[in-house]
Parts: C-alpha cells; structure tokens; sequence
C-alpha cells in the first residue's frame, strides 16, 4: 500500500542513545527484577541538641522473594511465634507462673496476719 507519500523512521527520542527502540520497563517487570535481585534501603536519623544525641532511629527495609531472602540467609518469619501461630509454650509458662505468683501472695497474706 503507497500512499504517495515517504515512509520515514521515527526520531530518536533524547536520552537513548542509539538503541532508539528501547522500551520502558512496566511496573511488573520492575516489580519482578527488585523481588528477583532483593532491594536493601537502609538509613539514620539522628537528632541532636548542642552536641547532645537526643534520638537515634536506624531504618533498615529489605524488599525481596521469600526465595532470594532465604538464599541470602534471612528467615525469620519461619520461627516468628506471632507469624506461625507457635507460641513455644509461652501461655502454659505464663499460666504456671501465675500461679505461682497467686500462691506466693497467698503465702505472705497469711504470715502477715500471723505476724
């Protein structure tokens, strides 16, 4: 099909250099290539008053795959006892200690009126 006029090739957009056909990266490839790599952005703030450390917050924010996060060594989430629903005999302690402690109150209430 002519249509009588040329057919001329797209400008070259500024900034791509000879490639001139690069395409921009959608937000799922982005997505995929910081979860496939892993992304550490760490920061302080620090505030101060005459040369007096007031506060200190240290940021550290780690965005990866489970499986990057893994081959890197972190797992934490396997053993967080909120995460897992494990509690590692949290509450049987507790419910022991409690006991303990109303026995022991028991114990004194009855030397004070004793004594």
């Amino acid at each position: 099909m002519t249509t009588g006029q040329p057919v001329t090739a797209p400008a070259a957009q500024p900034g791509l250099g000879s490639a001139g056909n690069h395409q921009p990266a959608n937000l799922g490839d982005i997505l995929e290539r910081v979860l496939d790599k892993g992304l550490v952005i760490a920061g302080d703030i620090r505030v101060n008053l005459l040369d007096i450390e007031l506060l200190t917050i240290k940021l550290r924010l780690v965005v990866a795959s489970l499986e990057t996060a893994k081959d890197v060594g972190i797992d934490w989430w396997e053993s967080d006892p909120w995460l897992t629903g494990d509690d590692g005999g949290v509450r049987e302690e507790n419910k022991q200690l409690r006991a303990r402690v109303a026995e022991l109150e028991a114990a004194s209430s009855r030397d004070e009126e004793d004594g």
